[in-house]
């Protein structure tokens, strides 16, 4: 018999949890965004740091948003009605 659910280790709603990931994906466009906006105003060597952040923060920006879950855990997956095998003798 499977150990019986507490409140404490569900897993966040759906709905929250795509809102989070939401909300980290646009402050990373937005800074992405800066960074841009940045390469019209910076001149020389200093262009790069700004070139480098618009054209690498979207990748982490994805895998963050997409590997985030409560409190930062990776979580796994409830399987409903999997098939427990006990030896028979």
């Amino acid at each position: 018999m499977s150990a019986p659910h507490t409140v404490t280790s569900l897993q966040n709603a759906p709905e929250r949890e795509r809102r989070v990931r939401m909300i980290k994906y646009t402050v990373a466009m937005g800074i992405r965004l800066a960074c841009i906006g940045a390469c019209f105003l910076v001149s020389g060597w200093w262009l790069l740091i700004p070139a480098l952040g618009a054209i690498v923060l979207p990748y982490f920006a994805v895998v963050v948003a997409n590997s985030a879950t409560k409190d930062g855990q990776k979580a796994t997956p409830l399987r409903p009605g999997t098939v427990s095998v006990t030896s028979q003798q």
